[in-house]
């Protein structure tokens, strides 16, 4: 079976309303993240990264003890027998040069994850919070998280802020002993990035790619995503996939263009002024500022190994889409006859005809929402914490994707 997976969701604040990720929307509990997967997003496996919060743990409990939620064997919970959700917890380290990054540590059980926040609640200022600063290495939480049978994913690795590449090293086996690095799975691109960019980096040949969310509210979830074929959902056979054995994989990537994201290229917060020259921009060309956010695509050139990207057989394609909420025209009662019409945001993605989405909605929409999933949107460059611009036909829209 092939599935849709995003295995990086925010949870805003617990169903009693205590806040957990400042930045995320009330209304991002862990039970409407399943409910919006099932009911709107078509998504079928989750990953949720707060759940080493106590507060969050709590919720889960109740889900499990209502019977919304079932742990089952071969790890992970099913909701309502149809999605997939797998707990996480990202976690920002702190590695011995000063430089913090963000990890995602999924686990396959309850008992697992509740090990975890025992643990973590030792290194931080409040574990309720999410993404909490953690005085450790992301060597040793890795250590950690492999004794509790849990993975380790470095996550939007090439940001500017908080990231291995962006604000750490520029090579993962200067913050990873080759015992950790031979078992972390996949790396996350972030929104940022894509194959084309990563596959610049020799180190990263041998891992699978992730696309995901990073949503801080519910209609984010599933602006970039995957697809992975699997025979069941479980987390064992998600770990499969990101090994790539046993004919477990992923199978493709979807995301935004590159150029969308809000780090894409470096920025000058004195000039408030995005680089448009060739990268690496490290120094401002227009008032020799040398204290630039470096954006994704400069610092890849700057660390890369090969100037144009070295695929490895088994990478899957990367295919640029727009979500349909950021598509000019579709609003909230556009979306919402959408999702009645065709049963996901996913079907409307991959499954309905242009004639069909005509009928629905009208042509000139059918065709710019063709375009969206197509990746041939007109598009204006990002960076330095502004996002990209889809530019069509004369109007411009300045995306907010958080």
């Amino acid at each position: 079976m092939r599935v849709f997976c995003d295995l990086h969701i925010h949870i805003g604040s617990t169903s009693r309303g205590e806040a957990v990720k400042v930045t995320g929307a009330k209304n991002l509990t862990f039970g409407n993240i399943a409910k919006e997967c099932k009911e709107r997003k078509g998504i079928q496996i989750v990953g949720i990264v707060d759940c080493a919060s106590p507060v969050v743990l709590k919720d889960i409990d109740e889900l499990v003890k209502a019977g919304e939620i079932v742990e089952i064997a071969d790890g992970g919970f099913l909701f309502r027998d149809e999605i997939l959700i797998i707990p996480g917890s990202e976690v920002e380290t702190t590695e011995a040069n000063g430089g913090n990054s963000h990890h995602i540590a999924f686990f396959p059980t309850l008992e697992d994850i509740k090990r975890f926040s025992r643990f973590l609640s030792k290194h931080v200022t409040n574990i309720n919070f999410s993404t909490q600063r953690c005085r450790l290495p992301a060597q040793r939480i890795w250590e950690v998280t492999n004794s509790l049978d849990g993975i380790l994913i470095p996550a939007h690795a090439f940001t500017p802020h908080k990231s291995v590449y962006g604000n750490c090293y520029p090579r993962l086996s200067q913050i990873f002993k080759d015992s950790a690095l031979d078992k972390i799975p996949a790396i996350e691109l972030g929104l940022s990035a894509d194959t084309d960019l990563a596959d610049r980096i020799a180190e990263l040949s041998k891992f699978s790619f992730l696309s995901n969310s990073d949503a801080h509210s519910l209609n984010r979830i599933g602006r970039e995503y995957n697809i992975v074929k699997i025979e069941k959902p479980s987390y064992k056979e998600v770990l499969l996939a990101l090994l790539r054995k046993e004919g477990r994989m992923v199978v493709a990537n979807y995301g935004l263009d590159p150029k969308l994201g809000k780090y894409h290229r470096s920025f000058c917060p004195l000039c408030d002024r995005i680089a448009v020259e060739d990268p690496p921009v490290t120094v401002c060309k227009n008032c020799g500022n040398e204290n630039m956010v470096i954006g994704v695509l400069d610092r890849i050139t700057m660390i890369q190994d090969y100037p144009e990207p070295r695929h490895p057989e088994h990478r899957p394609p990367y295919h640029y889409q727009v979500p349909l909420e950021f598509v000019p025209g579709i609003g909230d009662k556009t979306y919402d006859v959408l999702i009645k019409t065709f049963g996901s945001e996913m079907g409307v993605l991959h499954e309905a005809s242009e004639e069909d989405l005509s009928r629905a909605v009208g042509r000139d929409l059918a065709r710019l929402i063709i375009k969206a999933r197509e990746g041939t949107l007109k598009l204006a460059p990002g960076g330095g914490g502004i996002y990209g611009k889809v530019v069509e036909e004369k109007k411009q829209r300045q995306l907010s994707l958080f």
